[in-house]
Formats: C-alpha cells, structure tokens, sequence
C-alpha cells in the first residue's frame, strides 16, 4: 500500500527552516517525521519518487536530504534498495551489553534508570495511545497469557510489551533510546524469566502487573499506568535487592 507523505504530528517540535537549499528544507521534513516518533527505529521511508511526488520537490533534492540524514546516522540504507530510519543493530553500544554481563550492580542501575523512564513513557502512552496500539498491546498480553497456561517463559512477549508501550508513546527520542538499549533489554528480561522470577508464581505476578498497566493505558488514564508501572518495577528492584543480600551471605 502506498505510504504518503504527510505533514508531521503536531507533537513534533521541529519546524522546516525558510530559506537555505532545498534539501536542507527537505532534510527537515523528515526529521519532523522522525522527530515526533511516527517513523521509529527500523521504519522504511517511501521511495525517492513518492517522496519527491508528495513535497513536489525534485528527486535530486530528496536523494541529497537522505544522505544527510545518513550522514547524521538517523537513516541507513535498506538490503535492496530503500532506505529506514535506524534500527538498534546499528546504533547499539556493544559496550553497555558487556558492562551489563560483567557486573550485577550496572544491571540494577539500569533498572533504576528504567523504573524512572518507562513510568514516564508510559504515562505518556495512556494520553497518547491510538487503537492500533491498543490492538498490539491486546495481542501481546493475549500472547502472553497464552505462554504461561502451557507453561512456556517467553521472553519475546516480555520485551514485546515494553516496545509496544514505547511506541504508544509517540517520542522519537524515547525510542531511539528504547533502540539502543533493545539488545540489553532482551538480556535483562532473559535474566529475569529464567533467573530471577522462574516460577509459575512469578508468571502470574508478572501477568497481573502487566494487566494493570495495559487497563492504566487503554482506560487512558496516565496516573493509574505510571502507578502500575512504578509498583511493576518496584518489584523487581525488590528482587534484585534480595538477589544481592542472598549473595553477600
């Protein structure tokens, strides 16, 4: 189906400049888009033809924004032909992951650090969310409840779920962050499923904290979502204490 290329959300903050060349105006535009978190990491842009058709520019002008915005390590070039915004294989720092592996206290700081943005993130997704996010999240916790009644620890879902939120947020910035620390996050729920809350217990608790944060955002109510996403994580950084109690005995 043909994308077409649209003015960005009236969230985004960035304005195209007046004046300068045209590609720079054009470079702008799509940053707006990228900007305002309607194309997220990984999101393939239309062709330079269709986006030259629809900012009635030439494709000259088009091409030169792309590859600036190449340059500034926002888009990359797509397998084929084509170009995406730029995913988390491409932007992580291999270096976090290793700082993780190597030592428990920067995997608890990180799930400080979450339990303070992803209560923002998610209050954010309560007022913002749309109904295809709201279907997203429903598939994933049906998904996800699925999982446990035939005993299964899918971490897939788990990190599913976090990404959804972030995306229901509608920040570039959020997620290009959430992007980076993609690989990280897959690790750290890993622990967690496997390691950390291994019982079938644990997955009903799990189950029912997400439950709440997913009823916090489709009621669209920001406070009950950040609570629930606050006692969430809370609860891990509780485990995580006793984990490190435990060890020191």
């Amino acid at each position: 189906m043909r994308q077409t290329i649209k003015p960005a959300s009236k969230t985004a903050k960035s304005v195209p400049k007046v004046g300068g060349l045209v590609s720079e105006r054009v470079a702008d535009m799509l940053l707006a888009h990228i900007a305002s978190g309607e194309w997220g990491p990984g999101h393939r842009l239309p062709g330079e033809r269709q986006l030259a058709e629809d900012m009635g520019v030439s494709r000259v002008s088009v091409r030169a924004a792309l590859q600036a915005l190449k340059t500034q390590g926002l888009l990359d070039a797509v397998q084929g032909g084509g170009t995406r915004v730029i995913a988390s294989s491409a932007t992580m720092d291999p270096g976090m992951l290793e700082l993780v592996r190597v030592n428990c206290e920067n995997l608890t700081d990180l799930a400080e650090i979450r339990s303070i943005l992803e209560v923002w993130a998610v209050g954010r997704a309560a007022r913002r969310r749309t109904d295809e996010d709201m279907a997203e999240l429903d598939a994933v916790m049906a998904a996800t409840e699925a999982d446990i009644v035939a005993g299964k620890h899918k971490i897939e879902n788990d990190v599913r779920f976090h990404l959804a939120i972030a995306k229901a947020a509608r920040s570039g910035i959020y997620l290009h962050f959430v992007a980076v620390i993609r690989g990280v996050l897959r690790e750290m729920v890993d622990y967690h499923r496997y390691e950390l809350f291994p019982t079938r217990e644990d997955d009903r608790d799990i189950l029912s904290q997400h439950h709440a944060i997913h009823d916090g955002i489709k009621a669209q109510d920001p406070q009950a979502a950040e609570a629930a996403m606050r006692a969430h994580l809370g609860w891990v950084l509780e485990r995580y204490a006793k984990e490190r109690a435990n060890k020191k005995m």
